[in-house]
């Protein structure tokens, strides 16, 4: 088993990798996607509209396979791990985009008509009014989201990126002990789960004591 544990762990470090820098891409376009699609002027909806539905509503699987064999026609070259990254945080920056738009429409409009009534700036209003009481609701979905990217990351397999599953699949086809090594990724795919659990409830914590009455002192 400690045979074959060390080059999971190999692999299961890329996975992390993969996930970190998929969600940093992830975060800002959900921010940037979500806003726009809130914006009062069409040219900026539309096409926040339109980047979402087709990323929600295409397969990830084959948006890897065009980003990494169809883009290298149009004079675009990525790498495997770069396709992975962008792909992933495209795809999860579509659903999350959702997420941003669906919490920060849940904020009662009398917290903008006061802000209106203090005269404040439509920007200084969603920067110190709107998204602080909006970043709570975002967390809980956030955290789905931060795992499903977790999981999805075992796609990029398929462009021989050797991530977790890729590290499993070469494993396998060395020793043909399958049972063993698939429990062993189950395991690991599943602390990794718990991990990123544990980081968003902290989050979750600290954001429900900052909107607490007198929080901050």
């Amino acid at each position: 088993m400690a045979d074959m544990l060390a080059p999971l762990l190999r692999g299961l470090a890329v996975t992390l990798e993969l996930t970190a820098a998929s969600a940093a891409i992830a975060v800002v376009i959900a921010l940037a996607a979500g806003l726009a699609r809130l914006a009062p002027t069409r040219w900026v909806r539309w096409p926040a509209a339109a980047y979402v539905e087709v990323f929600r509503g295409t397969s990830a699987l084959v948006q890897l396979f065009w980003f990494y064999f169809v883009l290298p026609f149009f004079g675009v070259q990525l790498g495997a791990f770069a396709a992975g990254v962008l792909v992933l945080g495209l795809n999860a920056g579509a659903y999350g985009s959702e997420v941003v738009r669906g919490a920060i429409l849940a904020v009662p409009r009398g917290q903008r008509e006061a802000a209106a009534a203090l005269n404040m700036g439509r920007v200084q209003t969603l920067w110190r009014v709107v998204l602080p009481q909006a970043w709570p609701a975002m967390l809980p979905p956030a955290g789905n989201l931060a795992i499903e990217l977790l999981k999805n990351t075992a796609l990029v397999s398929l462009i021989t990126i050797t991530e977790l599953t890729f590290s499993a699949q070469l494993l396998r086809a060395e020793s043909l002990r399958s049972a063993e090594i698939f429990s062993l990724v189950l395991v690991l795919y599943f602390l990794a789960a718990l991990a990123i659990t544990a980081g968003m409830r902290h989050l979750e914590r600290r954001a429900a004591r900052g909107l607490a009455p007198g929080a901050g002192g």
